[in-house]
């Protein structure tokens, strides 16, 4: 991996775990529902102009069924369970539960897919809910009201991320940039129905405002054309150690620009459900082209 797409990977990183930062600044205000409408609003439209410019089909007419249900698992039902738990919970913590994708999978594949756990798998299993319970069973943020609630939003919405990933492998081939483009417009028609349910709590302020935008084009939209390319450059197997780092940013910006407290079990939790997550998917770092470029399912911080 050369300097570029080292740097390609830490700013994806960061973008995706900054995800979480945005959603906790803006989810208390706007409510779930009418900050993912806007957010899948704004990354469409991104994505509109930037398939204008790089003449990318969508056809929507082939491949809509497709799209809305890839859209729904991996876009417009986990951003709202996501933007639910924020109104609640640290930055820091969505950033460790959203890394439990994996496990999920895991999980997933053992009981559709009739896949027998080896060893090594269940051990991540066992870690990564070691992690999991240290890091929400010691944050005082998880003794509010409502939290245990928001933790559960939180690990469903990973699970419709793994759901997603399933799906996708037996789906129809579809571009990649496609599937991102085409899964956003989707998910703006599925998450209108919930804009009566979760009305906002307040007038948005001018931070709010570039909190939705960001996450709109920045962690929807630009984060999707370098995650494509590091995995045209360098491979799949090397693109998904971004699912290690952005936790850690995650964890960093909300710090930084939240004041929220780093203590000894967000580190050794975090830790453990990360060393948890490389052993179910069985990660071993390699550096070059080293596989095909798949589909990419988990799309956000994501």
């Amino acid at each position: 991996m050369n300097t570029a797409n080292l740097l390609r990977l830490i700013v994806l990183a960061s973008i995706w775990g900054g995800s979480f930062l945005f959603m906790r600044i803006s989810a208390p205000t706007l409510g779930p529902a009418v900050l993912i409408e806007f957010r899948v609003l704004f990354a469409a439209l991104f994505l509109a102009i930037v398939g204008v410019v790089l003449k990318k089909r969508l056809d929507m007419r082939a491949h809509w069924k497709h799209y809305f249900i890839l859209g729904f698992f991996n876009s417009a039902f986990p951003f709202l369970l996501f933007a639910f738990a924020a109104r609640t919970l640290p930055a820091s913590v969505l950033a460790v539960l959203n890394a439990t994708a994996p496990m999920w999978g895991a999980m997933l594949g053992a009981v559709w897919g009739r896949q027998a756990i080896r060893a090594r798998t269940a051990l991540g299993l066992v870690l990564g809910t070691v992690g999991v319970a240290l890091l929400v069973g010691f944050d005082h943020a998880t003794s509010r009201p409502g939290a245990g609630l928001a933790v559960a939003a939180a690990l469903v919405a990973a699970l419709s991320y793994s759901v997603a990933s399933l799906y996708a492998r037996t789906a129809q081939s579809v571009e990649p940039f496609a599937n991102a483009h085409g899964t956003m417009w989707t998910s703006a028609l599925m998450v209108l129905p919930a804009l009566p349910l979760f009305p906002p709590a307040g007038a948005p302020t001018v931070g709010i405002v570039g909190a939705v935008i960001a996450l709109g084009v920045l962690c929807s939209g630009i984060a999707y054309i370098l995650y494509f390319k590091l995995i045209e450059e360098v491979g799949t197997t090397s693109a998904l150690t971004v699912t290690f780092l952005s936790p850690v940013f995650g964890i960093l910006w909300g710090a930084l620009f939240l004041g929220e407290a780093i203590g000894w079990y967000t580190i050794v939790g975090s830790a453990i459900t990360l060393v948890g997550t490389a052993f179910v998917t069985g990660f071993v770092p390699r550096f070059g082209r080293d596989a095909p470029v798949p589909v990419p399912t988990k799309m956000s911080g994501k």
